[in-house]
C-alpha cells in the first residue's frame, strides 16, 4: 500500500507546479515517483518534527513539496503504519539556478523560502538537518570540504545531514549514473566542467573529519544507478 500511497502523495505534490509548465510539472512527478529518496526520507523519518532544513541545491524545491504535500495527507485516516508525521519546520532552500529557484518559489510552499546563489559562498541559516541530494560533484574537492566543514558549524547544535553521492568506481552502474546526470543538467539549461567524484570509502572518511558518525544506505532501488545516501549525525 505505501508504494500506492506515496504517488499519490508525487501527484499533489507535483500539482503545485502546474503553473510553472508542463516540464516543470512532470519534472516533479517522474523525480518524485522514480528516485527512491524522497520516500526513503519520509517513510524512515530522516527529517525530525519541526527540523529546520537547509536544502542544498534544492532544484525547482521538490523536498519542501512533497513534505507539504504529505503533510496536507497526513490525518486523513490512511496514513501508513510506520511512517512518522511530516512535520518540518523553516526550510532555507539554496539553488545557483535561476528558474528552478522561480519553479520552488511558485509552488507556494509555506514555511519554505529560496535563494538563488552558489553553496560555495551563501550564508547558511542553523540547521537541524541538511539536504544534500547530488551536489558535490559539480564543485572541486577543496570546495567540496570547505562545504561540508560549513554545514557541520551550521548544525553546531546536533543534527543531521542527509547526504547522497555517487559511489565513483570502475563499474557500469557509476557510468550510466553520470550519463544520466549530465542528461539532466543539460535538459535544465545548466553546464558543468569535469565532475569531482570519490568513493563511498573516501566520502564517509571525510564526513568523519568533518565530525559526523555516519550510516551508508544503498540509495539506487529501481534505477540503474550507484547512488548511496550517506546519513551523518554530529558526532
Amino acid at each position: 500500500m505505501s508504494g500506492a500511497f506515496f504517488r499519490t502523495l508525487a501527484r499533489r505534490a507535483a500539482r503545485r507546479y502546474e503553473s510553472s509548465g508542463r516540464y516543470a510539472h512532470r519534472f516533479a512527478y517522474v523525480k518524485l515517483t522514480r528516485d527512491p529518496v524522497y520516500r526513503h526520507m519520509l517513510a524512515g523519518g530522516l527529517i525530525g518534527p519541526g527540523a529546520r532544513v537547509l536544502d542544498l541545491g534544492c532544484g525547482q524545491g521538490l523536498v519542501a513539496a512533497i513534505y507539504a504535500a504529505a503533510r496536507e495527507r497526513h490525518g486523513a485516516g490512511d496514513w501508513p503504519a510506520g511512517w512518522p508525521a511530516p512535520q518540518l519546520g523553516r526550510l532555507q532552500g539554496i539553488d545557483l539556478a535561476p528558474r528552478d529557484i522561480e519553479r520552488a518559489r511558485a509552488a507556494g510552499c509555506a514555511d519554505a523560502e529560496y535563494t538563488c546563489a552558489d553553496i560555495r559562498s551563501a550564508v547558511f541559516a542553523p540547521a537541524d538537518a541538511v539536504v544534500l541530494l547530488d551536489v558535490l560533484h559539480y564543485m572541486d574537492y577543496a570546495a567540496q570540504d570547505q562545504v561540508l566543514d560549513r554545514v557541520r558549524a551550521a548544525l553546531s547544535g546536533g543534527g543531521v545531514l542527509l547526504l547522497r553521492v555517487a559511489d565513483a568506481s570502475n563499474s557500469l552502474r557509476f557510468r550510466i549514473t553520470m550519463a544520466a546526470d549530465h542528461f539532466t543538467m543539460t535538459l535544465r539549461g545548466l553546464r558543468f566542467g569535469r565532475y569531482h567524484c570519490r568513493p563511498v570509502a573516501e566520502w564517509e572518511r571525510q564526513l568523519a573529519r568533518s565530525g559526523f558518525r555516519i550510516e551508508a544506505q544503498p540509495m539506487s532501488e529501481g534505477t540503474p544507478f550507484a547512488n548511496v545516501l550517506l546519513v551523518a549525525r554530529c558526532a
